[in-house]
């Protein structure tokens, strides 16, 4: 059985997923977050293990998940994509806050923000999935449509990086 074309019809949103640890933040692109509970709300995020925020994330047991709105544009979506906090000051020209926790809440183009105490962390090879609560939530733009993973591969043409979840590199050659 081949699962290209069926992996292709599964629906994602596009998040950035903030971090921060002993006073230094940072922030990524994630297409798999997702809720996996209501009563008490939990969330799942799967993060690449080699970028920042994952070591952030595993280190303070904490992370913010945001959904990003459909008017996103491609360079604001390249600053936390395609760019390593290692090398990449990616808040430098962001409008933000920080949570009473010290996370950051990127307040362009963002719709909410749900911070997340981390109660698992699952290995799965190249990514973890952290699950955890929500502590906190706060609504920042009302009545926008969220970003979808599809909005970003078929009418912004965004390509894939290496480290996301959905990154398959025959298929990035073809764009």
């Amino acid at each position: 059985m081949n699962s290209d074309g069926a992996l292709n019809d599964i629906s994602y949103g596009v998040f950035v997923v903030t971090s921060a640890f002993e006073g230094k933040i940072n922030g990524m692109i994630a297409n798999s977050v997702f809720q996996v509970t209501a009563q008490p709300p939990k969330i799942a995020a799967a993060i690449n293990k080699n970028s920042l925020s994952h070591e952030y994330i595993l280190k303070s047991g904490r992370f913010c998940a945001q959904p990003l709105a459909e008017g996103t544009s491609l360079p604001f979506l390249g600053i936390f994509g395609f760019r390593t906090g290692r090398t990449f000051n990616k808040f430098e020209k962001v409008k933000y806050k920080l949570t009473q926790t010290g996370l950051p809440v990127v307040l362009e183009n963002t719709l909410a923000a749900l911070e997340v105490k981390v109660e698992q962390v699952i290995d799965l090879g190249t990514h973890s999935m952290f699950i955890g609560t929500v502590t906190d939530s706060e609504v920042l733009k009302d009545n926008i449509k969220p970003l979808t993973y599809d909005y970003y591969k078929c009418v912004l043409r965004g390509k894939t990086p290496r480290g996301a979840t959905t990154f398959r590199e025959d298929k990035e050659k073809k764009l």
